[in-house]
């Protein structure tokens, strides 16, 4: 079975028989691996070349697969994490220095940067668990900082995405004067692999940002890409569900609860659609943990989001306007009782969300490996970066803690002096002077309106209730939200037309043989 597999890769690869490609990949590889190899690997390269007339560039292909295959069923040892590294560096340094004449599926290519990422991050956690380790393995790794290092991760990355030139393709299609994403980025007079290899990188240096932490840059890094409109990382479910996750992820923390909505929503409702089509089990599964988190980063942000203008998970105004009624409905079921704990200004709550939500963050620098640095059952650095984004969340939790009691009282007064509110809230008044500048300034959140950086955007009041202090004195203004009834049209109008495509061009009524004609 390997060896037909094998044989008949080659030949596919040979030919850029893009579709058999990609059912080899995506069908023929998994049935395998479930059948022989549930717990095992796969034969080495070495063993399979004869059978691929021992072609270099097919011997790195099939290498990434392999160690894709050990790290999802085994546990890698250290020396296969290296050989991994080796292999995509090889991998890499031939399709931006080599002449590369092959048309790969997209699936492969981004699942390839996917890999990448991920097994960088494994490398991190393994490195940070020094407590387990004995002194042979620390000193083994002491030799590897280079091995899966942040630098040489970006590096490779950036490289890609230079080399590849998607940035000025990108451009073009802005422009009107290129189709990159009409074609999926495939051209049949020339390779497809390192232009989609660097479209795909771009959200690849997009995640390492992320996990390293620096959100500002890692939405700077995707402002080549359209995030609004359908690309080639929308006909990638995997993509598309991780770029809206970490996007999503980055306006999160930045603050920027409606945009983070936004691209929560969107991933929401394109799990739903698409995890019933999803052909391999590990996938499906990655779709599913994605839409768990998200629920969870939903769940958070619409109680702080709605902090200062009573949103909730039962409520059609301010930040849950952003929601379909389905993922408000999932989002009631799931994260009801969390939200309502939020609402109360428990902050265990929040933290328990996040540990949940967020992604695996690395440190940048590997820890110093001794036996000394081992001591003690603390000696995990892996915590350390968790621990760092943590604390700067909760810092932005406890400014919203007086809110939802704060706006609660407004909300019964349309005058008001400062020293009865301050008496109703147990605060001074100079305080309660601090938390009402401070809910005017949550009450109003930058959202992005349009514009060539996702950085981009415009203040928008999120609030349904509004005042001024004038001396010792608070007028309190109600504000009515605005029904946007053309959405909710627009919505369920969409929806009909899927539904409709869903059942195909209908069919003409038959009676006893005859076709009834139509009223």
């Amino acid at each position: 079975m390997v060896r037909q597999f094998v044989v008949y890769f080659y030949r596919h690869i040979r030919e850029k028989n893009v579709y058999e490609i990609l059912s080899m990949y995506e069908k023929s590889f998994s049935a395998i691996s479930e059948r022989y190899f549930k717990a095992s690997s796969w034969p080495s390269a070495e063993a399979i070349a004869r059978y691929a007339d021992n072609d270099h560039v097919f011997g790195l292909l099939y290498k990434e697969m392999y160690f894709r295959h050990v790290y999802g069923k085994t546990t890698p040892t250290l020396d296969q994490r290296k050989e991994s590294w080796e292999n995509y560096c090889n991998l890499f340094g031939v399709i931006l220095h080599g002449n590369v004449n092959m048309q790969l599926p997209n699936l492969w290519l981004w699942e390839m940067i996917d890999e990448f990422i991920y097994q960088f991050q494994s490398m991190c956690q393994y490195r940070g668990k020094l407590s387990v380790k004995t002194k042979e393995e620390l000193a083994a790794l002491k030799g590897c900082d280079d091995v899966w290092s942040a630098l040489g991760v970006l590096n490779f990355l950036q490289a890609l995405v230079d080399k590849s030139g998607i940035i000025a393709h990108l451009d073009k299609e802005r422009r009107g004067e290129e189709k990159f994403s009409d074609t999926e980025g495939y051209d049949y007079n020339q390779s497809n692999v390192l232009r989609t290899l660097g479209y795909f990188a771009l959200i690849g240096l997009h995640r390492v940002h992320i996990l390293l932490g620096d959100y500002t840059t890692a939405l700077k890094v995707l402002d080549p890409i359209d995030l609004d409109k359908p690309g080639i990382f929308t006909k990638v479910p995997g993509a598309s569900v991780s770029t809206a996750y970490h996007v999503g992820f980055a306006y999160f923390m930045l603050g920027r609860y409606t945009d983070a909505i936004r691209h929560f929503n969107a991933s929401l409702v394109f799990i739903n659609r698409h995890k019933v089509a999803a052909t391999r089990p590990y996938a499906l599964d990655i779709l599913l943990k994605k839409q768990e988190q998200m629920y969870a980063l939903v769940a958070m942000a619409v109680s702080l989001g709605g902090a200062a203008s009573g949103g909730g998970a039962n409520a059609r105004s301010g930040v849950v306007r952003l929601l379909e009624e389905g993922v408000v409905s999932a989002l009631r079921e799931k994260h009801g009782d969390d939200m309502a704990r939020m609402g109360q200004g428990v902050v265990s709550a929040f933290d328990e969300l996040f540990s949940l939500s967020c992604p695996k963050f690395v440190t940048p620098a590997p820890p110093a490996g001794s036996a000394a640095d081992a001591e003690g059952a603390a000696a995990n650095y892996n915590e350390e970066a968790y621990r760092s984004q943590l604390k700067q969340f909760l810092q932005q939790v406890s400014s919203y803690e007086k809110l939802p009691a704060l706006r609660s009282y407004l909300k019964l007064y349309t005058t008001i002096s400062v020293g009865k509110l301050a008496g109703l809230m147990e605060v001074e008044a100079g305080a309660l002077k601090a938390q009402l500048e401070n809910m005017k300034a949550k009450s109003r959140l930058v959202e992005w309106k349009g514009g060539s950086s996702a950085l981009d955007g415009e203040e928008v009041s999120v609030s349904d209730v509004e005042f001024t202090v004038d001396g010792e004195n608070i007028a309190v203004h109600d504000v009515k939200p605005v029904k946007k009834n053309g959405d909710f049209f627009l919505r369920h109008i969409a929806k009909q037309n899927e539904l409709m495509e869903d059942l195909g061009p209908a069919k003409p009524l038959v009676y006893k043989g005859k076709p009834v004609a139509s009223a």
